[in-house]
């Protein structure tokens, strides 16, 4: 993200204040988070296109640090769900519970009903589970007992999964992988950003105390509100509509892939563009705001031949070779 010019300063609570807002999210996660501007640009967009996100990396890489410090940076509700083989969808939807005193049942709220929740190594748990999320990240809702229950609002999924650890693992089906707006790969720090980690925790700074590191609220869902009704204002030509489309029909026609980006991923390319364009300070999207965020938007939403993933080819790689190729507008 870059730092609002004074042309878009804007007025107080105006949507110029409210980048400048999320602008300042970046240093006041870098309170307790080394590195991973990437990711944390990754989130405040889904929370823009009031979309989901899906972490991977391997363990130990502050996935779970990164979302605590965020909900507490913006001064949201967060909670936190392991995701086991034993979990039951009750666990995360909640449940009815009899009450002796009354003879009657009532609703007791599972940790879905959240600002941001965060679904740690979703993989883990079965798929009975894992469709549980599937209402709640669609619909905003949770029906129980024929009862929709609409949830807070901003809603976020971030969910977690490790990409080595295939043992005791459920791998997400299409149609919830497209569900995530979003997968931010977490990569491991680098030399310098890993000594930082390590100085931090040798001068006793502890993760389970955000406080004492000095992270602060710096934003809120006014300003987040303020933030979306501008996004929705960014100008897309027809041009850059039709630069989208190209690029997601180029995918169903690629000889590495069995499975290309649906007409959802094309609008979720789209929206994402926008927020990005919002947030680097212009009103308007172009062609390289839409690169920017092809791989996390397309990603997890292909499906790579067999022959292909033998040889080595990534999704990324393909995505990349598409941009390549598809002519750009001017």
């Amino acid at each position: 993200m870059m730092a609002p010019t004074a042309d878009n300063a804007g007025y107080a609570g105006g949507p110029g204040s409210a980048r400048a807002s999320l602008e300042a999210l970046r240093a006041e996660i870098a309170k307790a988070v080394v590195g991973q501007d990437p990711a944390v640009t990754g989130l405040v967009v889904a929370l823009l296109c009031r979309g989901h996100v899906l972490l991977e990396g391997v363990p130990g890489v502050a996935k779970t640090l990164l979302v605590r410090t965020l909900a507490s940076a913006l001064e949201l509700d967060t909670k936190r769900v392991q995701f086991t083989p034993d979990l039951m969808p009750s666990d995360v939807t909640g449940s009815l519970v009899y009450d002796t005193r009354t003879a009657e049942f009532s609703f007791q709220p599972g940790p879905v009903f959240t600002n941001l929740l965060l679904a740690d190594e979703i993989n883990r748990t079965p798929p009975k589970t894992q469709s549980s999320l599937l209402e709640a990240m669609e619909e905003r809702q949770v029906t129980v007992d024929g009862t929709p229950r609409p949830l807070p609002e901003p809603f976020l999924v971030a969910a977690t999964q490790n990409p080595v650890e295939y043992e005791g693992t459920y791998p997400l089906p299409e149609a919830q992988l497209d569900r995530f707006l979003l997968k931010l790969t977490i990569p491991l720090p680098s030399r310098q950003d890993e000594i930082d980690v390590l100085t931090r925790h040798a001068e006793g700074f502890n993760p389970r105390d955000l406080r004492s590191a000095g992270v602060r609220p710096v934003a809120g869902p006014a300003d987040l509100e303020a933030a979306r009704t501008a996004v929705a204002k960014t100008a897309v030509s027809p041009e850059i509509t039709a630069y989208v489309v190209d690029i997601c029909r180029a995918t169903r026609e690629s000889p590495s892939l069995t499975l290309g980006v649906s007409p959802r991923g094309a609008t979720a390319l789209l929206s994402t563009a926008r927020a990005w364009a919002w947030l680097t300070g212009r009103d308007y999207v172009i062609p390289d705001d839409v690169k920017a965020l092809a791989l996390p938007t397309l990603r997890h939403r292909v499906q790579l031949r067999p022959e292909a993933e033998m040889e080595g080819v990534t999704a990324d790689a393909v995505i990349n070779a598409i941009l390549a190729h598809v002519p750009v507008p001017r």
